[in-house]
């Protein structure tokens, strides 16, 4: 694919990207392709501020300086456009933004060249039920957590795979995830790490109330529902950390499946998905 325009997204409160923003558009420029930029930088670019969604519509590739916050922020803004993402990380930990700053030109030049894997990566659809109609709709890139809507108090939350039930879960609440996103919140809540291609849906237990329930790993085809039973009546449905639902009523179901609208992920070219882990995780020091 030719690239002739690329969007540049920037976290919020990023002073120290301005040289990186100013010269990744004059570099754009000097190859004649078009920069498109969101927020500040657009600024520091000398371009108009376009929304993420603009970009998400109108960029051939879309470069996301800041972290995972931002390359899930950005890949919602894509709904269901197939529009590449290079994630460049500007904090600490960044799974999802493989890229540091100074790589950010080496992997463009590759990227125009026609030099750069793409992957593509799963998502879920998650549609919440009320008395017969769909009240919520979502693309989840890395997880739908369901928590209690109160501080400090469990839940009950029933779980059905294919139309089977699993089991209920007394716990803090239950991650729905992605091989993506079992380097999330799943990995912290001590979910099983799956390399990214996999085809599979996590089910992560947030400190059960027992010991026996563990995460359960499920083939990509299962069809997941979720029905939460919260004190007061009140929980909530969080996806990627960002969006979601503040007050689930009693009796929601909340269906789970495997989304036709991946998200297309550029992997760095210069560490592969281990090498990662291993500097992410510290894998190997002592």
């Amino acid at each position: 694919m030719k690239i002739q325009s690329v969007g540049i997204c920037l976290k919020e409160n990023q002073p120290q990207a301005e040289g990186t923003v100013t010269k990744l558009a004059g570099w754009l420029r000097e190859r004649s392709i078009l920069p498109l930029a969101d927020g500040q930088c657009a600024g520091w670019a000398g371009l108009e501020p376009c929304s993420r969604e603009e970009l998400a519509q109108g960029a051939d590739l879309i470069v996301a300086l800041g972290g995972d916050g931002t390359m899930l922020s950005v890949a919602r803004a894509a709904g269901v456009r197939s529009v590449p993402i290079l994630g460049v990380n500007l904090g600490r930990l960044g799974f999802l933004a493989e890229v540091s700053l100074d790589e950010v030109i080496p992997a463009l030049e590759k990227a125009v060249a026609g030099d750069l894997e793409v992957v593509s990566r799963m998502r879920l659809d998650v549609r919440v039920h009320r008395g017969g109609q769909e009240v919520g709709a979502f693309l989840a890139l890395n997880d739908a957590v369901i928590t209690s809507a109160q501080i400090s108090r469990m839940i009950d939350v029933d779980a059905y795979a294919d139309g089977a039930r699993v089991t209920t879960y007394h716990a803090d609440g239950l991650i729905v995830a992605t091989p993506t996103g079992s380097t999330a919140y799943s990995l912290s809540a001590g979910g099983p790490l799956l390399a990214p291609d996999l085809a599979a849906i996590v089910l992560t237990p947030i400190c059960p109330h027992s010991l026996t329930q563990r995460p359960l790993v499920l083939p990509e085809s299962a069809e997941v529902e979720v029905v939460p039973h919260a004190p007061g009546k009140r929980a909530s449905l969080t996806i990627d950390g960002q969006v979601g639902l503040e007050v689930l009523e009693e009796g929601d179901r909340i269906v789970i499946r495997r989304s036709d609208h991946p998200v297309e992920i550029v992997a760095s070219p210069f560490l592969d998905r281990y090498e990662i882990l291993h500097a992410k995780l510290r894998w190997g020091e002592r």
